[in-house]
């Protein structure tokens, strides 16, 4: 699924307006009917509506969307807030088909806002996407009061006063719903994790918006979805064999830290690889012989980490970085793997995370030895020791695909949907994971998932994308059963399928 500009989103309307052929005010009584479905599912008719109005077509929605609530049997009161004498043409019209069904309530001071019960469902149709600078005065006042409110809040489209495509100022009025209910296409604003106040649980409804200017519309950003990642999976043929799906190689463990290296190496079977070799310190070995017996395991002449690179040429796939430590022995063995991956011809593809990325950050002359299409999977204060420290999370992310150009990697930015971007600038969203997530080891199970897929020759690319969604999927398999606060690493690995 795509992600548009706000830009791209106006372009949309027009197109849609244009060609298929709609009026604009139909259009905004289709989205209205889409937001009111959504929203009939989810409150019953006997809460009580408070529906807050600008007077653009944000607002304009919320006036038909009063209408259509109050012919659904809904007691809905509209407040319009007064903080100009201009209105759109579709929030005039829309008013005027409201007169027949209620009355609205003007706003016009700061003294005015309305008191309302804590049953009262309030709906914020303030401001659209198209927001340009920040609220003030009345309008940043009405704002405040609602996020003072302990009621129930859902904005219609995005949060007032929150950007689609930009980073606001610290200090910005806006919006902290419950709910958004955005149309047609997510906000890139909804996945950035310092705006997760301003999105609360975001919902998309479909309002018809042509089909056609969405899958032409050159856009860098992307959302994975269930339909778009399931596209991703290569059926396995009926005659096939377990040298057809790879064999990986997993570079990984410690002493004290053996655990990292059980995790990812039980998630790399489970994702489907053929064959699977641990490269091991010798301390390990009992441990992964006795947990993982369906992989094959090399011990390291050092008994507690890794000082040595093995043959290269058997493998299809090699993850290094679960537990390795930062031993000055364990420094050189990754320049002496990228080393030999460069000059021996080997087709094995690479993937590089935990302890692993630490080092490329220490010994940065190493960044200049990846092979192309290497996938990294950082999370955001490895990713910070990688390539530097940003203001906000927009500037994060173009720091992350100035990166992925300028050396030609796949990068697995981990959190809240993560993000993976690639080396040709696009960045594709997850939208699976829960905050239960946020534990030790969760990380070498998705070192593991990507090993696999890499093995089984999914270009880096897929395999980062899909990787990310089922190891996000796994969690959320895995919480529904455990509760977030219970899950661990390893419920991941029991709850992967394919």
């Amino acid at each position: 699924m795509k992600i548009l500009n706000v830009e791209q989103i106006r372009a949309l309307d027009a197109y849609t307006i244009k060609n298929e052929p709609v009026s604009s005010l139909d259009l905004m009584e289709r989205a209205s009917n889409a937001f009111v479905r959504w929203f009939c599912n989810q409150f019953v008719n006997t809460r009580p509506v408070a529906i807050f109005c600008g007077k653009g077509n944000n607002g304009g929605d919320g006036l038909a969307i009063a209408r259509i609530l109050s012919s659904s049997s809904y007691d809905v009161q509209v407040y319009i807030i007064e903080y100009t004498d201009k209105a759109s043409q579709d929030f005039q019209s829309n008013l005027t088909r409201l007169k027949d069904h209620l009355q609205p309530v003007s706003v016009t001071a700061q003294g005015s806002f309305p008191t309302l019960a804590p049953n009262v469902i309030c709906i914020d149709a303030l401001l659209g996407s198209g927001l340009s600078r920040p609220a003030e005065g009345l309008l940043a006042h009405i704002i405040d009061s609602l996020n003072a409110l302990p009621n129930k809040l859902v904005s219609v489209d995005i949060a007032s006063g929150l950007y689609a495509d930009k980073s606001n100022q610290k200090d910005d009025p806006i919006i902290e719903p419950d709910f958004t209910v955005s149309f047609q296409l997510p906000k890139i604003a909804f996945m950035m994790p310092q705006n997760s106040k301003f999105v609360g649980s975001w919902h998309l409804v479909d309002i018809g918006l042509s089909e056609e200017f969405i899958k032409n519309a050159e856009t860098p950003y992307h959302y994975t979805d269930k339909r778009t990642a399931e596209k991703l999976i290569k059926p396995r043929d009926k005659f096939s064999h377990k040298g057809t799906f790879g064999h990986a190689l997993l570079m990984a463990g410690s002493y004290g830290k053996m655990g990292a290296a059980a995790l990812s190496g039980k998630a790399c079977l489970r994702s489907g690889v053929g064959l699977l070799t641990m490269h091991i310190p010798s301390c390990g070995y009992d441990i992964i012989q006795i947990s993982i017996p369906e992989a094959m395991a090399i011990t390291d002449q050092n008994a507690k980490h890794l000082s040595e690179v093995t043959d290269l040429t058997s493998y299809s796939a090699i993850g290094i970085g679960p537990g390795v430590g930062k031993n000055a022995t364990t420094v050189q063995v990754i320049e002496q793997l990228l080393n030999s991956i460069n000059a021996d011809d080997i087709n094995a593809r690479l993937i590089i995370d935990a302890d692993a990325l630490n080092i490329l950050s220490e010994n940065r002359h190493l960044l200049d030895k990846l092979p192309e299409n290497t996938v990294l999977t950082p999370h955001p204060k490895e990713f910070q020791r990688l390539a530097g420290e940003s203001k906000d999370e927009f500037e994060r992310l173009q720091i992350g695909i100035d990166f992925a150009k300028k050396h030609k990697v796949n990068i697995c930015l981990k959190g809240a949907n993560t993000a993976v971007i690639l080396p040709n600038g696009e960045v594709h969203f997850n939208s699976t994971g829960n905050p239960g997530m946020a534990t030790g080891g969760t990380g070498d199970v998705l070192t593991g998932i990507v090993t696999s897929l890499l093995a089984q020759k999914y270009e880096p690319e897929t395999a980062a994308i899909l990787a990310v969604y089922q190891h996000g999927l796994a969690g959320d398999r895995a919480a529904d059963q455990r509760g977030q606060s219970a899950l661990i690493a390893s419920d991941l690995v029991e709850h992967l399928g394919w």
